[in-house]
């Protein structure tokens, strides 16, 4: 596997990016350094960069969190997450998961993720009983230190009633200032083990390339993704026919991959099922 030490070769084979941001652009609390001098001179070479996240929030706020990130919104021509693709899903009520989905959801997340039914007449609670469906965007910080185990209660009762989860989250873990905590993906894995009904909405589902590729506008062999996670970024960039480049910060770099040798790379990417057609050090020029 070739290890690339900076972007600018990709900028010369590829014109379209579709970046990850937790771990590749930012680690929940600041931009990676280099990433804006990065983004800012792929823009100046004609690169088109949109990124795809799995955060459990809309597109706006995301904007707003990269711009307090020093992540300028000139620097990139778009962005779409999980929560966004979610809110478009429970506005037209088209797939047959969402479609019969009450008015009522059982909540398990934080106040920062209501913008994922903002406008829709959805009312939020924590009480199984009061519930038509259970919305899972993912725990708090302290919460997600718990781990899983502290959401078994609150899971329980939602299966009780047998409550449809949708999960705007796929992501098992994530990085934060260098501690790895739980994300919703947990929460949803633990739910189907014990019997529950779930929908995962973003990556690694090849559905959740659909909006950003109509953004984009350019022919798959002109489109690379670049994330850190196999089990989301890699797998799903490869279930659309992308390219994908494995971005050795966040997961990669607590997994002791960031400075990992070919041979070492190329065993856990066979072993996770993927093929990236490169490693990428970090996002930098």
């Amino acid at each position: 596997m070739e290890i690339l030490d900076s972007v600018a070769g990709l900028t010369a084979r590829y014109r379209g990016f579709v970046l990850d941001l937790w771990g590749v652009v930012h680690d929940g609390k600041a931009a990676f350094p280099g990433v804006a001098d990065a983004l800012a001179r792929m823009k100046a070479a004609g690169a088109r960069i949109v990124f795809l996240s799995n955060a459990p929030r809309r597109a706006h706020v995301i904007e707003a969190q990269l711009t307090s990130f020093g992540v300028d919104r000139a620097l990139y021509d778009h962005a779409m997450s999980s929560g966004e693709i979610t809110w478009r899903m429970l506005r037209d009520r088209t797939h047959p998961f969402i479609r019969p989905l009450g008015s009522r959801a059982m909540f398990i997340g934080t106040a920062r993720d209501h913008s994922v039914v903002e406008g829709l007449g959805i009312s939020l609670t924590d009480r199984a009983e009061e519930a038509d469906w259970l919305l899972n965007t993912g725990p708090d910080p302290e919460g997600a230190r718990a781990g899983v185990e502290a959401f078994e209660p609150a899971l329980q009762s939602a299966l009780a009633r047998d409550l449809p989860m949708v999960c705007v989250n796929p992501d098992r873990a994530v990085i934060v200032g260098g501690r790895r905590i739980i994300c919703a993906g947990a929460l949803s894995e633990r739910y189907v083990a014990l019997g529950g009904r779930t929908l995962e909405i973003g990556k690694p589902d090849p559905d959740a390339y659909g909006p950003v590729l109509q953004l984009l506008d350019l022919p798959r062999d002109q489109v690379v993704a670049i994330g850190d996670s196999p089990h989301t970024d890699l797998a799903g960039a490869q279930a659309a026919g992308l390219d994908a480049v494995w971005a050795l910060g966040g997961l990669a770099a607590e997994e002791g991959l960031a400075d990992a040798d070919s041979a070492t790379l190329v065993a856990r990417a066979t072993a996770e099922g993927v093929s990236p057609v490169a490693a990428l050090r970090a996002l930098r020029w």
